[in-house]
C-alpha cells in the first residue's frame, strides 16, 4: 500500500492553522491583543526570514506556557465550532484535486502538521484523509495542559513519525508521495520516493531544481463547502458560539482558575 502525505499550512490551506485561529483564540479570550500581535508578527518572520530550531524551541515553549491550565475539551470544542469559518475559505481547490487523485490511484491520505492536534484532527475529519500526523500535548489527570510535548510534529520529528506509521500500516514509502512548502520538511519529502515542493520558499525550490523534483504553484483557494460537504451539526454549534460570545468568555476565564 502507498500513501500522499500532506504538509497542511500553505500546502493544504493558504496560510498556517495556527495564524487563522488567532482572531478566534482572541475573541473567546484566550489571547489578548497583545499576545496575538506578537504571535502574529512571529509568525510573519519565520515564514519571511527563517528561524533556526533554537528560536522555533523558543516560541514553541512560550505558546505552551499560554496554553498550561486550560481545558483540552473546551479548546477542542472552540476549533471545530469555528472550522467551516476560519478554515473552510482558505483551502486549496488543487489540493482537494491531488486528494482526489491519490484516491482514485489507491493511496492513503495523510495530513502531517506542526500544528496541535486539536486544530489537526478535526480538519482531516472534514476532509476525510485516512491518516493524520500532529503535535500532541501532555495532558493531566484533569484534562488540562501541562506546557509540555509529548510530541514535537517538526523537521526530523515528521519523518520518523512517518516511518513509525508506514511500519504499523506496512506502507510503501518508495512509492509513496509527499507534498511540502518548507525547508524544513525536507526529511519528510526525503523519506518517500516522490517528493513535490508546494508554493517551495526559496531553500526548498533550490533544493528541488537541484534533486529534479516536481515543483507546484497553488493559487486557487476554494469555498471548502463546494467540493466537501459541510458537516451542519458543526455549522449550528459555531452559530450558537457566536450568540452567545459573552458566555464563552466568560467560560474560558473559569477554566483559567485553578481548581
Amino acid at each position: 500500500m502507498e500513501a500522499a502525505f500532506f504538509d497542511l499550512d500553505k500546502t493544504v490551506i493558504t496560510k498556517a492553522s495556527i495564524a487563522a485561529y488567532l482572531p478566534t483564540l482572541r475573541r473567546a479570550g484566550y489571547l489578548t491583543a497583545g499576545m496575538a500581535l506578537r504571535a502574529a508578527w512571529g509568525h510573519l518572520l519565520f515564514r519571511f526570514f527563517g528561524a533556526d530550531e533554537d528560536t522555533l524551541d523558543k516560541a514553541r515553549r512560550t505558546a505552551l506556557r499560554l496554553a498550561a491550565g486550560l481545558n483540552q475539551t473546551a479548546l477542542r470544542r472552540l476549533v471545530r465550532d469555528n472550522l467551516t469559518d476560519v478554515i473552510e475559505p482558505i483551502v486549496y481547490d488543487d489540493a482537494l484535486d491531488l486528494f482526489e487523485r491519490h484516491r482514485e490511484e489507491g493511496r492513503i491520505l495523510v495530513l502531517v502538521s506542526a500544528s496541535p492536534i486539536e486544530i489537526v484532527e478535526p480538519l482531516a475529519e472534514h476532509l476525510a484523509v485516512d491518516e493524520f500526523i500532529a503535535t500532541t500535548p501532555v495532558i493531566d489527570a484533569e484534562g488540562r495542559y501541562t506546557g509540555d510535548v509529548e510530541f514535537y510534529a517538526y523537521g526530523q520529528g515528521k519523518a520518523e513519525a512517518i516511518r513509525r506509521l508506514a511500519a504499523e500500516l506496512d506502507l510503501d514509502l518508495n512509492g509513496s508521495w509527499a507534498y511540502s512548502d518548507s525547508a524544513t520538511d525536507l526529511p519528510m519529502l526525503e523519506s518517500v520516493g516522490h517528493p513535490v515542493a508546494v508554493n517551495p520558499d526559496r531553500e526548498l525550490r533550490r533544493k528541488a531544481e537541484e534533486e529534479g523534483w516536481t515543483v507546484l504553484t497553488f493559487d486557487r483557494p476554494v469555498a471548502l463547502g463546494d467540493r466537501v460537504p459541510l458537516n451542519r451539526d458543526w455549522v449550528t454549534a459555531a452559530t450558537l458560539t457566536a450568540a452567545v460570545g459573552v458566555g464563552v468568555i466568560t467560560l474560558v476565564r473559569r477554566l483559567r482558575r485553578p481548581t
